[in-house]
Protein backbone atom coordinates (compact mmCIF):
# COMPACT_ATOMS: atom_id res chain seq x y z
CA UNK A 1 0.00 0.00 0.00
CA UNK A 2 0.87 3.69 -0.38
CA UNK A 3 3.48 2.96 -3.10
CA UNK A 4 6.32 2.61 -0.58
CA UNK A 5 9.68 0.83 -0.96
CA UNK A 6 9.80 -2.86 -0.09
CA UNK A 7 11.59 -1.97 3.14
CA UNK A 8 8.20 -0.89 4.54
CA UNK A 9 5.28 -3.28 4.33
CA UNK A 10 1.80 -1.84 4.89
CA UNK A 11 -1.28 -4.04 4.82
CA UNK A 12 -4.90 -3.34 5.58
CA UNK A 13 -6.97 -5.27 8.09
CA UNK A 14 -10.33 -3.54 7.87
CA UNK A 15 -9.86 -0.08 9.44
CA UNK A 16 -6.39 -1.04 10.74
CA UNK A 17 -3.11 -0.47 8.94
CA UNK A 18 -0.31 -2.82 9.96
CA UNK A 19 3.05 -1.20 9.21
CA UNK A 20 6.13 -3.43 9.31
CA UNK A 21 9.73 -2.28 9.01
CA UNK A 22 10.87 -4.92 6.55
CA UNK A 23 14.63 -5.55 6.53
CA UNK A 24 14.68 -8.56 8.86
CA UNK A 25 18.07 -9.85 7.70
CA UNK A 26 19.58 -6.49 8.72
CA UNK A 27 17.55 -6.25 11.95
CA UNK A 28 15.50 -3.56 10.18
CA UNK A 29 18.46 -1.17 10.25
CA UNK A 30 17.63 2.07 8.47
CA UNK A 31 19.01 2.49 4.96
CA UNK A 32 18.14 5.21 2.47
CA UNK A 33 15.01 3.57 0.99
CA UNK A 34 13.61 2.83 4.46
CA UNK A 35 14.37 6.37 5.64
CA UNK A 36 12.77 7.92 2.55
CA UNK A 37 9.80 5.62 2.87
CA UNK A 38 9.22 6.64 6.48
CA UNK A 39 9.24 10.29 5.45
CA UNK A 40 6.39 9.71 2.98
CA UNK A 41 4.49 7.11 5.01
CA UNK A 42 2.86 9.31 7.62
CA UNK A 43 1.14 11.87 5.36
CA UNK A 44 -0.14 8.98 3.23
CA UNK A 45 -1.49 7.19 6.28
CA UNK A 46 -3.12 10.40 7.46
CA UNK A 47 -4.74 10.86 4.03
CA UNK A 48 -6.12 7.31 4.04
CA UNK A 49 -9.71 8.00 5.10
CA UNK A 50 -10.44 4.30 5.62
CA UNK A 51 -7.70 4.03 8.26
CA UNK A 52 -8.84 4.37 11.87
CA UNK A 53 -5.72 3.09 13.71
CA UNK A 54 -2.29 1.69 12.87
CA UNK A 55 0.16 -0.78 14.38
CA UNK A 56 3.89 -0.25 13.84
CA UNK A 57 6.31 -3.16 14.28
CA UNK A 58 9.45 -4.77 12.90
CA UNK A 59 9.90 -7.96 10.88
CA UNK A 60 11.96 -10.70 12.47
CA UNK A 61 13.85 -10.34 15.73
CA UNK A 62 14.20 -6.55 15.98
CA UNK A 63 12.02 -3.48 15.83
CA UNK A 64 14.96 -1.57 14.31
CA UNK A 65 18.69 -1.70 14.99
CA UNK A 66 19.13 1.97 14.07
CA UNK A 67 21.21 3.42 11.25
CA UNK A 68 22.66 0.93 8.77
CA UNK A 69 26.47 1.14 8.77
CA UNK A 70 26.61 1.35 4.97
CA UNK A 71 24.08 4.16 5.01
CA UNK A 72 26.19 6.09 7.52
CA UNK A 73 29.17 5.71 5.20
CA UNK A 74 27.10 7.03 2.29
CA UNK A 75 25.97 10.00 4.38
CA UNK A 76 29.56 10.70 5.33
CA UNK A 77 30.66 10.94 1.70
CA UNK A 78 27.59 12.47 0.05
CA UNK A 79 26.57 16.05 0.91
CA UNK A 80 23.47 15.90 -1.30
CA UNK A 81 22.31 12.62 0.25
CA UNK A 82 23.08 14.04 3.68
CA UNK A 83 20.97 17.15 3.06
CA UNK A 84 18.09 15.03 1.79
CA UNK A 85 18.38 12.67 4.73
CA UNK A 86 18.25 15.56 7.20
CA UNK A 87 15.15 16.91 5.43
CA UNK A 88 13.56 13.45 5.45
CA UNK A 89 14.29 13.11 9.16
CA UNK A 90 12.42 16.33 9.77
CA UNK A 91 9.46 15.02 7.77
CA UNK A 92 9.43 11.75 9.72
CA UNK A 93 9.16 13.62 13.01
CA UNK A 94 6.55 16.15 11.91
CA UNK A 95 4.66 13.52 9.94
CA UNK A 96 4.23 11.33 13.00
CA UNK A 97 3.39 14.25 15.28
CA UNK A 98 0.70 15.49 12.89
CA UNK A 99 -0.66 12.14 11.69
CA UNK A 100 -4.40 11.96 12.47
CA UNK A 101 -4.36 8.15 12.81
CA UNK A 102 -3.45 6.75 16.25
CA UNK A 103 -0.28 4.66 16.03
CA UNK A 104 0.29 1.74 18.40
CA UNK A 105 3.89 0.49 18.52
CA UNK A 106 4.56 -3.23 18.91
CA UNK A 107 8.22 -3.24 19.96
CA UNK A 108 9.15 -6.86 19.26
CA UNK A 109 12.90 -6.44 19.78
CA UNK A 110 15.63 -3.80 20.09
CA UNK A 111 14.55 -0.29 19.08
CA UNK A 112 17.72 1.72 18.55
CA UNK A 113 18.42 5.15 17.04
CA UNK A 114 15.63 6.04 14.64
CA UNK A 115 13.81 2.92 15.81
CA UNK A 116 13.79 4.38 19.30
CA UNK A 117 12.50 7.67 17.88
CA UNK A 118 9.62 5.91 16.11
CA UNK A 119 8.63 4.38 19.43
CA UNK A 120 8.81 7.76 21.19
CA UNK A 121 6.61 9.34 18.50
CA UNK A 122 3.98 6.58 18.63
CA UNK A 123 0.81 7.04 20.66
CA UNK A 124 0.71 3.81 22.67
CA UNK A 125 3.65 1.43 23.17
CA UNK A 126 3.67 -2.32 23.86
CA UNK A 127 7.19 -3.65 24.34
CA UNK A 128 8.45 -7.23 24.55
CA UNK A 129 9.98 -8.36 27.83
CA UNK A 130 13.33 -8.98 26.12
CA UNK A 131 13.38 -5.75 24.08
CA UNK A 132 15.18 -2.51 24.87
CA UNK A 133 15.35 1.11 23.72
CA UNK A 134 18.52 3.09 23.06
CA UNK A 135 19.54 6.29 21.31
CA UNK A 136 23.30 6.00 20.62
CA UNK A 137 23.63 9.05 18.34
CA UNK A 138 26.15 10.72 20.65
CA UNK A 139 28.19 7.52 20.89
CA UNK A 140 28.90 7.69 17.15
CA UNK A 141 29.52 11.45 17.21
CA UNK A 142 26.13 12.61 15.95
CA UNK A 143 23.43 14.95 17.23
CA UNK A 144 20.07 13.19 17.51
CA UNK A 145 18.01 15.59 15.40
CA UNK A 146 15.19 13.07 15.02
CA UNK A 147 15.95 11.18 18.22
CA UNK A 148 15.02 10.84 21.85
CA UNK A 149 16.12 14.32 22.97
CA UNK A 150 13.27 15.86 20.94
CA UNK A 151 10.51 14.03 22.81
CA UNK A 152 11.89 12.29 25.90
CA UNK A 153 11.61 15.40 28.12
CA UNK A 154 7.82 15.18 27.64
CA UNK A 155 7.72 11.46 28.45
CA UNK A 156 10.06 11.46 31.42
CA UNK A 157 12.18 13.91 33.43
CA UNK A 158 14.75 16.21 31.86
CA UNK A 159 17.49 14.67 34.01
CA UNK A 160 16.68 11.16 32.81
CA UNK A 161 16.39 12.31 29.19
CA UNK A 162 19.86 13.84 29.47
CA UNK A 163 21.35 10.71 31.02
CA UNK A 164 20.14 8.38 28.28
CA UNK A 165 20.80 10.85 25.44
CA UNK A 166 24.36 11.57 26.62
CA UNK A 167 25.32 7.94 27.23
CA UNK A 168 23.26 6.01 24.69
CA UNK A 169 22.71 3.40 27.40
CA UNK A 170 20.19 0.64 26.83
CA UNK A 171 16.81 1.08 28.49
CA UNK A 172 15.39 -2.38 29.28
CA UNK A 173 11.68 -2.93 28.79
CA UNK A 174 10.73 -2.73 32.48
CA UNK A 175 12.79 0.44 32.91
CA UNK A 176 11.21 1.96 29.80
CA UNK A 177 7.76 1.40 31.27
CA UNK A 178 8.88 2.81 34.62
CA UNK A 179 10.20 5.96 32.91
CA UNK A 180 7.06 6.49 30.84
CA UNK A 181 8.69 5.52 27.53
CA UNK A 182 6.39 2.50 27.12
CA UNK A 183 2.88 1.70 28.28
CA UNK A 184 3.01 -2.07 28.71
CA UNK A 185 5.64 -4.83 28.90
CA UNK A 186 4.13 -7.98 27.39
CA UNK A 187 5.07 -11.40 26.08
CA UNK A 188 3.49 -10.82 22.65
CA UNK A 189 3.56 -7.12 21.75
CA UNK A 190 2.08 -7.53 18.27
CA UNK A 191 -1.09 -9.29 19.42
CA UNK A 192 -1.52 -6.81 22.28
CA UNK A 193 -0.95 -3.83 19.98
CA UNK A 194 -3.45 -5.18 17.45
CA UNK A 195 -6.05 -5.63 20.18
CA UNK A 196 -5.47 -2.06 21.38
CA UNK A 197 -5.65 -0.67 17.83
CA UNK A 198 -8.92 -2.53 17.21
CA UNK A 199 -10.40 -1.01 20.36
CA UNK A 200 -9.36 2.47 19.25
CA UNK A 201 -10.69 1.89 15.73
CA UNK A 202 -14.09 0.99 17.19
CA UNK A 203 -14.45 4.25 19.11
CA UNK A 204 -16.10 7.43 17.74
CA UNK A 205 -13.79 8.71 15.02
CA UNK A 206 -13.99 12.46 15.53
CA UNK A 207 -13.52 12.14 19.28
CA UNK A 208 -10.45 9.91 18.93
CA UNK A 209 -8.74 11.94 16.23
CA UNK A 210 -9.42 15.30 17.86
CA UNK A 211 -8.24 14.02 21.22
CA UNK A 212 -5.02 12.81 19.63
CA UNK A 213 -4.55 16.22 18.00
CA UNK A 214 -5.24 17.99 21.30
CA UNK A 215 -2.60 15.93 23.09
CA UNK A 216 -0.09 16.16 20.26
CA UNK A 217 -0.28 19.95 20.17
CA UNK A 218 1.93 19.85 23.28
CA UNK A 219 4.35 17.57 21.46
CA UNK A 220 4.34 19.59 18.26
CA UNK A 221 5.13 22.82 20.07
CA UNK A 222 8.08 21.19 21.82
CA UNK A 223 9.34 19.68 18.58
CA UNK A 224 9.04 22.91 16.59
CA UNK A 225 10.92 24.78 19.32
CA UNK A 226 13.98 22.53 18.86
CA UNK A 227 13.83 20.88 15.43
CA UNK A 228 15.54 23.55 13.32
CA UNK A 229 18.43 23.80 15.76
CA UNK A 230 18.64 20.00 15.96
CA UNK A 231 18.74 19.42 12.20
CA UNK A 232 21.40 22.10 11.68
CA UNK A 233 23.47 20.62 14.49
CA UNK A 234 23.16 17.09 13.08
CA UNK A 235 24.27 18.27 9.65
CA UNK A 236 27.34 19.80 11.28
CA UNK A 237 28.07 16.67 13.32
CA UNK A 238 28.25 14.55 10.16
CA UNK A 239 31.28 16.62 9.17
CA UNK A 240 33.23 16.42 12.43
CA UNK A 241 36.49 14.54 12.93
CA UNK A 242 34.90 12.66 15.82
CA UNK A 243 32.22 11.14 13.58
CA UNK A 244 34.74 10.26 10.85
CA UNK A 245 37.15 8.69 13.34
CA UNK A 246 34.40 6.58 14.90
CA UNK A 247 33.25 5.35 11.48
CA UNK A 248 36.83 4.50 10.57
CA UNK A 249 37.20 2.47 13.76
CA UNK A 250 33.90 0.70 13.15
CA UNK A 251 34.93 -0.01 9.57
CA UNK A 252 38.26 -1.44 10.71
CA UNK A 253 36.44 -3.64 13.21
CA UNK A 254 34.20 -5.05 10.48
CA UNK A 255 37.11 -5.89 8.16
Amino acid sequence: MYDLPEEIDVRADGPLRIITLNRPDALNAVNDPLHRGLASLWPRLSADRDARAAVLTGAGKAFSAGGDFGYLQELRRGPELRARSIADGREIVLGMVRCRVPVVAAVNGPAVGLGCSLVALSDVVYIAESAHLADPHVQVGLVAADGGPLTWPLHTSLHLAKEYAFTGARIPADRARELGLANHVVADPLSEALACAKRIAGLPRQAVETTKRLLNLHLERAVLATLDFATTAEEQSFQTEDFHDILDKLSAGKS
